[in-house]
């Protein structure tokens, strides 16, 4: 059986433009095992749909810690977009 939703479906709609403009899509990983190859697969999908992306890598390389002020820092000041992926 299938109920319709509870609540409004609000449609998303990507803050930046990743088609017509260069832009550095940050990918982070949990530190959990396969994370960093989830990320290998998306970074192949995401480049067909932003042939313009340029990705840059980061690894929190311990699933039960937090991200450091230093990594964040990092990421802030060189992506545009981030998409933070764990492994099982």
């Amino acid at each position: 059986p299938r109920a319709s939703p509870g609540t409004p479906v609000d449609a998303y709609e990507l803050a930046i433009d990743l088609v017509d403009e260069p832009v550095t899509i940050g990918l982070l990983a949990n530190g959990f095992p396969d994370s960093v190859a989830f990320l290998d697969q998306l970074e192949k999908a995401l480049s067909v749909h932003a042939p313009l992306a340029r990705f840059e890598r980061y690894d929190k390389g311990n699933a039960s810690t937090v991200v450091s002020d230093e990594m964040l820092g990092e990421i802030v000041a060189e992506c545009r977009a981030v998409v933070a992926a764990y492994g099982h």
